[in-house]
């Protein structure tokens, strides 16, 4: 594996880590979902400019790229209803 590739890979744990400890940080639910919301996109995004560093523009890479797209939207519609849910049950509690 070259520097060049590493460096999205560390991108990625990074914002991994760095969700987790928003997660544990932030106090409500509503909170929360923002750490797991920006960790989709973060290392999402970062794994796919990966896989296009590696491989180009293959199938591959293609497929990957259509599926982080995929799995942004439907995180965001998933978060959207999470969200809505917790505020009719009862809205920010501490």
């Amino acid at each position: 594996m070259t520097a060049v590739i590493a460096v999205p890979l560390f991108v990625a744990v990074l914002a991994a880590w760095l969700a987790t400890a928003a997660f544990i940080r932030l106090g409500t639910p509503l909170e929360r979902l923002h750490a797991v919301s920006v960790l989709n996109v973060a290392s999402g995004s970062a794994v796919t400019v990966a896989v296009f560093l590696a491989d180009g523009a293959t199938n591959r890479s293609l497929k990957c790229g259509f599926i982080w797209g995929l799995m942004v939207v439907c995180g965001a519609l998933l978060s959207h209803a999470s969200g809505r849910a917790l505020h009719l049950r009862g809205g920010e509690t501490r």
